[in-house]
């Protein structure tokens, strides 16, 4: 750390940091402590009466082994099963095949199938890269480094033990003990290879408090099984304390003050709930009540819209403070009016920025992880989400969002959650489906909340949050576009976040989104896997929105120097539900090299000689485009390109696709317009639009026939004006 960011610190930071600091070196000059492993493996080895003894106390679950209804209440009971069975049988039949997936050694994680880490599990190898973190303690570690411990976050994945819960359900649904026995066998394993503070696994608290509770959670679904004896249950609740007394003593208050964080002190939650006998467990309780309160007033702006801006980490946080709601009201714990205002206010968010196919748009960075994966699901897939969120604050539009209750909500609430959910009549929102949000930094149009209604997304707020914008992409004004339901221009996703640093800057780079450089410059430079140089933001002009039109005007500087300033400024004007006029100003002097790009999903794209560019979807529906300008704008089309790196989607972490990007570039005298048309067609091969000559730099923008209409569009400096015949 430089001396500038230790001048820079407030004391409380500089008091933290140092008691951190400090706890380091005293655990790095003790011997590592005996792990519950070798313990649990020397009783196994014992004489006959031992083992005689064993199973006859592991008829009952030793007293105290498990947290009385203070945890999610019914997540094991019959009557939970019975419903399961009857409610989810497709559900059922997934779980019991992932489970044996799991048993014999082969883990689905983020966008990789099927990976195998060897028999036994090296916890600390990645398998893709074959290189294994070495066994020193966690503070001599560098997360970052892959050289040395390659792809930390499949390492991490798998050490999150989230694959327990797969295996504890099929338990509990199939009664069949090699699942509990599979489950058994890899702890131990893990207690023998990752002695307490010692190993990449020990690194993160997150991680940490991620592994805490999935032990939680299968301590409750594995109850009553034979391989988890008393002894056994006894020694992982030794593990548990060591666990939640890490997290405490190394919280990330001013290292990730994010999804860390509140990570963080749910695993602490879950801690102090479920080992209500531990001397330390009010202290965990308190400590984690106290920083989800505050924090999600922090994280959360008061438009609802997560402070990083980043789509799937809004849903991590919301899966996080739903979690926390159900604690608190079953163990007394007192939570704030605004803690549950701001979670409806970032949950209404989610459902006006949903595509119209149901699916969250990623925007920002997104490692397609989960608080706590109940059920497989996308990671854009957010319906049980909502139908958690419908059962526990009786919201009927977030029932329609989910469409029917699903398997988390009866984990999480029990059956009595799905009698809640079942008990509300689903309707769409009541409130418009095109939405400003200013602090946010989004703005949606959108014509209507049906399943095939078209919906535009432009960028309007800074990159990320605070100095560095960790998980911020340099997308400023970039737009996403669906149509007739169907995702046409799409973010590029994430795909790594440092097992390839050109990979990680090319999908966050201005370069891969549907946005606008020039000279070839990106909006920002990176500074490592998750900072920026700069941090820029579009400024919010105008945003009107009615029955017939939305219009949005924002603008940005980040190409610009002292010197030479330059400004971008886009203007989008949707006529509902026809067309999208956008509006591309560069004022500055001089000429310059101009890009505009549009990147869109899997979908077949041709520019046709007549200059329109025709993407055909998936359903047979077409997105018809085209640019317009004064300055000569080549076209291109490119689409997996490795050099330069061009035309990829990621849709999952560690999975990267070739999709479509379309380019026009040309080099213009400043100030300089480009007026763009984005229209929905039923069919492929529809007639092309027709269109009167378009003035691009005067004060009258363009007279156009649009299907049956007769639209004249004329540009002043408050906006767009639209005037129909």
């Amino acid at each position: 750390m430089n001396v500038r960011r230790i001048l820079e610190m407030g004391v409380d930071e500089l008091a933290s940091r140092g008691r951190q600091e400090a706890s380091k070196m005293i655990e790095r000059m003790r011997p590592s402590r005996r792990s519950f492993g070798e313990e649990r493996l020397q009783l196994s080895g014992a004489g006959s009466e031992t083992r005689r003894s064993e199973r006859r106390r592991a008829a009952t679950p030793a007293r105290g082994s498990l947290a009385p209804g203070g945890f999610f209440a019914g997540a094991s009971s019959d009557r939970t099963v019975a419903l399961f069975r009857e409610r989810f049988q497709e559900e059922e039949a997934r779980i019991l095949g992932e489970a044996e997936s799991i048993a014999a050694g082969r883990f689905d994680l983020l966008g990789h199938r099927g990976l195998i880490f060897g028999d036994p599990i090296d916890w600390h190898l990645d398998p893709l890269s074959g290189r294994r973190a070495p066994l020193l303690h966690w503070s001599r570690l560098n997360p970052l480094d892959r050289l040395s411990v390659g792809d930390v976050k499949i390492v991490w994945e798998l050490n999150r033990h989230q694959w327990l819960v797969p295996l504890g359900q099929a338990y509990r649904l199939s009664g069949e003990e090699r699942f509990a026995a599979a489950a058994a066998r890899y702890l131990g394993g893990w207690f023998r290879a990752n002695p307490t503070g010692r190993g990449i696994n020990w690194a993160s608290s997150l991680e940490v408090a991620l592994r805490l509770m999935s032990w939680c959670w299968a301590m409750v679904l594995l109850r009553g099984s034979r391989a988890w004896s008393p002894s056994f249950v006894e020694g992982l609740r030794g593990e548990m304390t060591a666990h939640a007394n890490h997290v405490a003593r190394y919280m990330s208050h001013h290292f990730s003050p994010n999804t860390h964080l509140t990570g963080e002190a749910m695993g602490l939650l879950y801690a102090g709930v479920f080992l209500p006998g531990k001397p330390m467990a009010g202290r965990w309780r308190r400590l984690a009540s106290r920083i989800l309160i505050q924090q999600i007033q922090r994280q959360i702006l008061p438009d609802g819209v997560y402070f990083e801006r980043a789509t799937w980490y809004q849903r991590y946080t919301v899966e996080t403070y739903l979690q926390f709601l159900v604690l608190a009201a079953r163990n007394g714990i007192d939570v704030p009016a605004e803690v549950t205002e701001r979670l409806l206010r970032s949950l209404e968010f989610l459902l006006t920025i949903r595509s119209p196919d149901g699916r969250l748009p990623e925007i920002g960075d997104g490692d397609g992880g989960f608080l706590l994966p109940l059920s497989r699901r996308e990671p854009d897939d957010v319906r049980g989400l909502f139908s958690t969120a419908a059962a526990l604050l009786h919201r009927a539009d977030f029932a329609w969002a989910a469409a029917k209750a699903a398997p988390e909500t009866l984990w999480l609430l029990g059956p009595r959650g799905v009698e809640s959910f079942d008990a509300l009549r689903p309707a769409r929102p009541a409130a418009s489906p095109s939405e400003m949000y200013v602090e946010g930094g989004f703005a949606v149009m959108r014509d209507s909340w049906n399943p095939d209604a078209h919906q535009m997304i432009l960028d309007t707020g800074p990159i990320g949050c605070s100095a560095t914008a960790g998980h911020g992409h340099a997308d400023l004004l970039s737009i996403q576009c669906s149509i007739f339901g169907e995702r046409f221009l799409v973010d590029p996703g994430t795909y790594t976040y440092t097992a390839d640093p050109e990979w990680r800057n090319h999908f966050r780079s201005t370069a891969a989104h549907s946005a606008l450089l020039v000279d070839g410059r990106g909006q920002a430079s990176p500074a490592g896997p998750f900072s920026w140089t700069t941090r820029p933001g579009a400024r919010l002009r105008r945003w009107y929105s009615g029955a017939d039109v939305d219009f949005v005007d924002a603008e940005h500087d980040a190409y610009g120097s002292p010197g030479a300033p330059i400004l971008h400024r886009r203007r989008v004007l949707y006529v509902k539900p026809e067309y999208w006029i956008m509006v591309d100003d560069v004022e500055g002097a001089g000429d310059h090299a101009i890009d505009l790009r549009f990147k869109f999903s899997a979908s077949r794209v041709r520019v046709g000689v007549d200059h329109w560019v025709r993407a055909r979807g998936a359903s047979g529906h077409s997105l018809l485009l085209r640019v317009f300008s004064l300055a000569r704008l080549s076209t291109s089309v490119r689409e997996g390109s490795l050099s330069p790196r061009e035309g990829w989607v990621s849709p999952r972490f560690g999975v990267r696709d070739p999709a479509p990007l379309v380019s026009y570039t040309g080099t213009a005298h400043l100030p300089l317009r480009i007026v763009t048309i984005l229209k929905p067609a039923a069919e492929d091969g529809a007639p092309t639009p027709e269109a009167y000559p378009v003035i691009v730099d005067g004060p009258r923008l363009v007279g156009l026939v649009m299907g049956s209409a007769r639209d004249f569009i004329g540009i002043n400096e408050d906006g767009l004006v639209l005037k129909r015949d």
